[in-house]
């Protein structure tokens, strides 16, 4: 066949492509779980053209439905391509040759976060020796105000970067769960400190500790934390856990190309 003669296919097939990419960029901005009525409404495609694209886009796990709502939501796949997306960032790349050390020795599992759309998403886990009764996935994207690696990204990002997120975050909370006092108290306390701490913010009896990773970009480009069972980490013990975790951000920083002479955060 020439080279004329695949043309009409080859357009045909790249046109698909671009249209189930609407589909895809509807749900994104729809920001969770959708009808069908709704993708089409968003993708400008009449249902049951957007009905057609989501039966194959949910037969390769881009898309998921759920059988008790039949609303449709990223798939599997999805989320396996955009925490590898991230992973394979400069910086995730340079910080996971690093916590599987970290991991090694201090016994507690590890994570690695990076600022999402909604706010940190887990781009990496090394489990430790310690038994969690979570089961985070990659790509899973934590609470800002009672996750530690949530409160580091509060204390060290621009505030413009975060003020959607923790507005959409604090809507969803008691009104007085975090007042403006509480959360400006929050940010200076963990810029202070160089690091933030949270005992069953996220799951009850699991605590960790965060620290931000610096580099030559105007905002922090990840963070490190430590999880561990809150009963299996005494007053001491922590102190070392803070030590050994900010010894490793010091690292991934300075491979990164961070100095840290006079930085009051890294001495603490």
């Amino acid at each position: 066949m020439s080279d004329m003669e695949a043309a009409p296919s080859e357009r045909q097939g790249i046109q698909s492509v671009e249209l189930a990419m609407r589909i895809i960029e509807a749900l994104e901005s729809g920001g969770g779980p959708m009808s069908l009525s709704e993708i089409a409404e968003r993708s400008g495609f009449q249902p049951s053209k957007a009905h057609r694209y989501l039966v194959s886009l949910t037969r390769i796990g881009l898309v998921s439905q759920s059988p008790k709502t039949g609303r449709y939501d990223f798939g599997a796949a999805m989320r396996r391509l955009g925490a590898e997306s991230l992973r394979r960032t400069n910086e995730v790349s340079v910080a996971s040759d690093y916590t599987p050390d970290l991991r090694d020795e201090c016994g507690h599992s590890v994570n690695i976060a990076v600022w999402g759309d909604d706010g940190p998403v887990v781009v990496r886990w090394d489990y430790g020796s310690h038994a969690l009764p979570i089961n985070i996935r990659l790509g899973a994207t934590l609470p800002m105000l009672t996750s530690s690696s949530g409160q580091v990204f509060l204390g060290f990002l621009p505030e413009s970067m975060w003020a959607t997120t923790l507005a959409a975050e604090r809507s969803r909370r008691s009104p007085n769960a975090y007042t403006d006092e509480d959360i400006q108290r929050l940010r200076s306390e963990v810029a202070t400190n160089g690091y933030a701490f949270t005992s069953g913010g996220v799951i009850p009896g699991v605590s960790s500790i965060a620290a931000p990773v610096y580099s030559s970009l105007d905002a922090i480009p990840l963070t490190v934390a430590v999880v561990f069972p809150t009963e299996v980490v005494h007053e001491d013990e922590l102190e070392l856990v803070k030590t050994q975790l900010l010894s490793i951000t010091r690292k991934i920083s300075s491979e990164l190309g961070m100095p840290f002479e006079g930085d009051a955060a890294i001495s603490a």
